[in-house]
């Protein structure tokens, strides 16, 4: 799988270990304490069990990462390789707009800020730095999406290696918040990403045929779920 325009020219040894840096759960965005939706579709009942999650998964989530997130991700990718910061605000407004529920929309937002955050603490640019002005400025979101694409530009990561890591946090994160949600351990875990990560080239590469015009996707139990959960009595997770 070829990128052109966006591949980087620098060995993997100058991206590799910012890419591991924050992409480990160590670094602290805070989004283990997000479930984006996923306790409350365990209260429907939607996952109950190893099998069923991986059924929801393969389903529900990853279609929604391969017609939405990943699309909007190279978006962000291509004006933030660009400096266009004009573009980059358009795109986080799109992108927050394409968010139905109150909860998803601030988890991005929260996730994105203390990214930014960290980011301008130990790999200070003057991009982020004048994106940090344009946000306040503009009162934009500030998607974790948007601040991801920035850091991995200016990290010469390549795209292709950007898409696969979302891809990979977002099934990882959904697996780490079920053990605290159904009866699964770290091996069940293990096999279904495994599973769910198969095909990830193929869901990459769908990804990035897919146009600005043309990227999104509906799934009314994922905003179902993240409403009723805005509302709960009890709950483990902040979304």
């Amino acid at each position: 799988m070829t990128f052109p325009q966006e591949v980087c020219t620098s060995g993997p040894g100058q991206w590799l270990v910012p890419l591991l840096q924050t992409a480990d759960p160590l670094f602290p965005t805070g989004s283990y304490a997000h479930s984006l939706g996923l306790e409350e579709i365990v209260q429907m009942g939607q996952v109950r069990d190893p099998e069923s999650l991986g059924v929801y998964l393969k389903e529900r989530l990853i279609p929604y990462l391969e017609n939405l997130e990943l699309p909007h991700l190279r978006f962000l990718y291509q004006a933030a390789n660009s400096k266009n910061l004009e573009l980059l605000i358009e795109l986080d407004f799109e992108l927050t707009a394409l968010k139905l529920t109150r909860e998803i929309r601030q988890a991005s937002a929260n996730q994105g800020r203390q990214r930014l955050r960290l980011l301008r603490s130990i790999y200070p640019d003057p991009l982020l730095d004048q994106f940090d002005e344009c946000i306040r400025e503009q009162d934009a979101p500030c998607n974790h999406q948007t601040i991801f694409a920035i850091q991995h530009t200016l990290q010469g990561i390549p795209l292709e290696a950007s898409l696969l890591t979302w891809l990979y946090q977002t099934v990882a994160a959904q697996c780490s918040a079920s053990m605290k949600l159904i009866r699964i351990g770290e091996e069940g875990c293990q096999k279904i990403i495994c599973q769910c990560m198969e095909d990830a080239e193929g869901i990459v590469r769908r990804a990035t045929r897919i146009s600005r015009e043309d990227a999104g996707w509906f799934n009314p139990v994922l905003d179902i779920a993240s409403s009723r959960h805005e509302r709960a009595h009890v709950r483990l997770f902040i979304s």
